[in-house]
């Protein structure tokens, strides 16, 4: 039975999975839902002898519909082999009386890697599928990792180019020096002079132009997204939370159908929703810890049932959740809404006009699955160390808000004995002055590959290769512009001899 997509603010617009993949972005600003999520049809017991390949396709396949077997293997095999450091792909760590899902074990040491590894051939496989013609342009906003990772799956892929804004002093200078060293003829990194949402907003912003789209198709061109707004981000990232659960089936630690917890470091709201709809899918899971920094719109969403992002924004040491625009929480509004796109659409348009909504007590009562905390700068550098003395575990600063949070949740509930999972999303590596910092001041006099070095030192982990790659790469992306000029330099891009500044 094939799988049909809906937009979250039209009620009329539908997709198959492969086309909803190739836009991106519904009308309107909507974001493609599945209409129904199909519950599991192998038993956990039969996914926990399976390895990370193989549970990915049990799990894609009831999602992506109009992908044959074949193609769906074929992307799966593309995406998950040796650029993964560890045939587990995913490993899970016991550690500070948690199980941390290690998700940065790919070419870029992010969590976005687990299904930006897999997009560019689902993305390629929907070209070929809808004959579809025209050249596809990756446009993403980035708050630090998905930039790099899209780049990396995107680079030379014939019938692309991909297109990366980031907030130009709102990344870490590990994570910059990743983005602007890319190769590939197909690429471009743009910093902009704003925040992530100013990014976010801008790319949102060319989706929805009418006037542009023509202009792209004219010039044989057409839009897609790398961002988690398109749901071949998503459904990958369903996968990782289902092979966490049959691991710790098959290591004993739980019985086939016991509750476990999920734990997810939150700013743009993809990485928990996929565990969502995992448990739609048939995950036994008791809570959902949304786990937010300073920048905590979504602990104050889930504290008072109302969403306000007119705050300041902090930048924090982890700033791929520096983030008052959860984009992905309209998934989760539009499901409790009853799949009222019309609903949806009133509450989005007043975050759009006044920045805040509220949603009603009907549908507050059916978040009583997720729990909201958040941890201070203080608390995120305390729990590095913390954890760092009592286990020797190095956690970068996203995981450690998890953890913290964690704690939090503990002491709140009184629930110390659900077996928890915490996504654990990116590698120390990747911010190392935070970390090391966090550990002892006196490292803050190095570089930050001198700290890098540091860090294999104490946590006997060798540096992994994409830190190695960037230690001496040239800069090949310099460009920053105003956030009013973004589309200015997609144009320019793409038709250098067409359009003039």
């Amino acid at each position: 039975m094939s799988l049909i997509y809906k937009s979250t603010r039209n009620a009329e617009e539908t997709a198959t999975a492969s086309v909803a993949i190739l836009k991106g972005l519904a009308g309107e600003g909507g974001l493609f839902v599945p209409e129904t999520i199909p519950a599991l049809d192998v038993s956990f017991e039969e996914l926990a002898k399976m390895d990370y390949r193989q549970v990915a396709y049990e799990v894609m396949k009831l999602m992506l519909t109009d992908f044959t077997e074949e193609e769906l293997k074929y992307c799966i095999r593309s995406a998950y082999d040796e650029k993964f450091d560890t045939e587990l792909i995913a490993p899970l760590v016991s550690h500070a009386g948690a199980e941390y899902l290690e998700l940065f074990h790919g070419k870029t040491i992010a969590f976005k890697d687990m299904a930006l590894s897999i997009l560019p051939y689902l993305l390629t496989t929907s070209a070929k599928k809808n004959h579809i013609e025209n050249e596809i342009v990756i446009l993403t906003a980035t708050s630090g990792d998905t930039g790099k990772a899209a780049l990396a799956g995107f680079a030379d892929v014939p019938g692309t180019k991909i297109i990366v804004f980031y907030p130009k002093n709102g990344v870490s200078p590990i994570q910059e020096k990743q983005m602007v060293t890319q190769k590939g003829d197909n690429t471009l990194v743009v910093g902009i002079t704003g925040n992530f949402d100013d990014a976010q907003t801008g790319v949102k912003k060319m989706f929805q132009d009418a006037e542009l789209n023509q202009w792209l198709d004219s010039c044989g061109y057409q839009f897609s997204s790398a961002n988690s707004i398109n749901i071949g981000r998503l459904v990958p990232q369903m996968v990782y939370y289902v092979y966490a659960y049959t691991r710790l089936l098959a290591e004993g630690k739980i019985h086939a159908g016991e509750k476990i917890n999920i734990v997810v470091p939150t700013g743009n709201f993809g990485n928990i929703l996929a565990a969502y709809y995992a448990s739609n899918m048939g995950l036994p899971v008791n809570k959902f810890i949304c786990a937010s920094n300073d920048n905590k719109v979504l602990y104050d969403f889930f504290t008072t049932g109302t969403y306000d992002k007119n705050r300041e924004f902090v930048l924090t040491t982890s700033p791929s959740m520096d983030i008052l625009i959860s984009s992905n929480l309209e998934r989760l509004i539009y499901r409790i809404a009853g799949d009222d796109a019309a609903a949806n659409l009133t509450l989005m348009k007043s975050l759009n006009e006044k920045g805040v909504y509220s949603i009603t007590d009907p549908m507050k009562e059916q978040l009583s699955s997720f729990y909201g905390n958040y941890a201070s700068e203080a608390e995120v550098a305390g729990q590095i160390k913390k954890v760092y003395e009592s286990d020797g575990y190095i956690m970068d600063p996203h995981t450690a808000v998890a953890s913290r949070v964690y704690e939090k949740y503990c002491k709140d509930t009184g629930d110390t004995e659900t077996v928890t999972v915490i996504a654990s999303t990116a590698s120390p590596y990747k911010f190392t002055r935070s970390v090391m910092n966090a550990i002892d001041r006196s490292y803050d006099t190095k570089t930050d590959f001198e700290l890098a070095d540091e860090l294999s030192k104490l946590s006997g982990i060798p540096i992994p290769q994409a830190i190695e790659d960037i230690r001496s790469a040239e800069v090949r992306h310099k460009t920053v512009c105003a956030k009013e000029d973004m589309e200015t330099i997609v144009k320019s891009f793409l038709a250098p001899n067409l359009f003039q500044k």
